[in-house]
């Protein structure tokens, strides 16, 4: 009988082992192993940030990150050797973004994001992939600048870092207005075009093309102020060095190669050109092999 258990044990301990070691070997497989195993990636975008993130008018995922996320993806299945790649597009809200990232439910955030040390406790971030930076959209009639806002009603989408710096904004400058928070932009949008709100506060380049779905554009004009600069980029899991590496590549050769000037003709029009800034930062951040 003792021998009979001793047996049981050892058995019994060799099948925990392994039974570990499997479940190891399965959490550190990596993102690459499952795209290559899958032959699909998939990526997080959101419905209401255009330009860089939206549904266009059939539907369909559109916008800066998203095509360029897609460069992106194009790049990882060439350096795998991979047919194809497959992109499977998982929707997110300012509010969940990060938890599908963080929950494996996507690979890639491909939408406004701003890199921030608080963000990294949470998902890991590819170089960077554009600098914006915050401003307000007003009615022609009404407020022109910050300082203005006093005793007025300002606009911004929850759950961002613009929502943060509004309200930091605001504070330091000792102004007492009230901030309202929006579900998404085209709720801010709808709030100015009604009065409800004298201003909206996003990044500038949401907010040109806010002003162009407007229903009276003429109505409405962009602030001078630069309130903050957001540094965006590709939010990814945390920890998966090999995959952060492997985007970190992609990104590159298409900043390196020049493609990253295609891409952004396309979202801002041929007339609009990056600025300085812009292209400085597609210099810098195209690093070398």
């Amino acid at each position: 009988m003792v021998i009979m258990n001793l047996a049981y044990r050892t058995w019994l301990a060799a099948a925990t082992v392994a039974a570990l070691m499997i479940t190891l070997g399965a959490a550190s497989a990596g993102v690459l192993d499952r795209v290559a195993q899958e032959g699909a990636i998939r990526i997080a975008y959101r419905e209401d940030a255009p330009p860089f993130s939206y549904k266009d008018k059939i539907g369909e995922p559109a916008g800066f990150m998203v095509d360029l996320c897609r460069a992106v993806a194009k790049k990882l299945a060439e350096e795998r050797n991979l047919a194809a790649l497959n992109v499977v597009y998982v929707p997110v809200t300012a509010a969940d973004r990060f938890e599908a990232i963080t929950q494996q439910r996507a690979d890639l955030l491909c939408e406004p994001t701003s890199a921030t040390l608080s963000r990294r406790q949470l998902v890991d971030f590819s170089i960077p992939t554009f600098l914006d930076g915050a401003s307000l959209v007003v009615r022609v009639d009404g407020p022109k600048k910050l300082d203005e806002l006093a005793g007025q009603k300002v606009g911004v989408a929850a759950g961002t870092t613009t929502e943060d710096s509004l309200r930091n904004s605001l504070k330091d400058a000792g102004i007492g207005a009230e901030v309202v928070a929006a579900k998404t932009h085209g709720d801010g949008l709808a709030m100015l075009d009604e009065g409800k709100i004298s201003a909206y506060f996003a990044d500038r380049s949401i907010l040109l093309f806010l002003i162009k779905d407007s229903k009276a554009p003429e109505k409405l004009r962009l602030a001078d102020d630069y309130l903050s600069v957001e540094p965006y980029a590709l939010a990814l899991p945390r920890g998966d060095s090999d995959f952060r590496l492997a985007v970190d590549r992609a990104l590159s050769h298409i900043y390196r190669s020049g493609e990253i000037a295609a891409i952004f003709e396309r979202t801002f029009g041929g007339k609009a050109k990056p600025s300085q800034v812009l292209q400085t930062l597609y210099l810098v951040s195209g690093l070398p092999d």
